[in-house]
């Protein structure tokens, strides 16, 4: 399984953005997908996960902002983030637990695999 962020950019405080996670391989509807984001100066966090029956969690700071969903035809899975913060600025990446089709071991980074390379998401005035 492959997997490939995009959807990233330079947006205001209070704009939105919809990033995307594409991936190949035949297994990607049978898996979790989680986002993660990793800031200059910080360690690299959890934001959401999406299971295979479309269960979602989410980061505390996300909540009511960020949406997860996933499209298993497209063999794509989502992040809508709306009402962006500076504090959202970081590269966004999303990853596949290869072994469980639900998020009970998110926001865990060591049972995640097939790592994108990242988007970067910029909110600045």
């Amino acid at each position: 399984l492959r997997l490939a962020e995009s959807g990233g950019g330079f947006v205001q405080p209070g704009r939105s953005l919809r990033l995307l996670c594409a991936a190949s391989g035949a297994t990607f509807a049978f898996q979790a997908i989680g986002w993660f984001r990793h800031a200059p100066g910080t360690e690299r966090e959890g934001v959401s996960c999406i299971s295979s029956t479309i269960a979602t969690n989410y980061a505390d700071s996300v909540k009511g902002r960020f949406t997860i969903s996933r499209d298993n035809a497209k063999n794509t899975v989502y992040l809508q983030m709306n009402r962006l913060k500076p504090e959202d600025t970081a590269v966004y990446y999303c990853a596949a637990d290869l072994r469980n089709s639900g998020c009970q071991r998110w926001p865990r980074q060591s049972s995640f695999s097939s790592w994108g390379q990242g988007t970067q998401v910029t909110v600045s005035s």
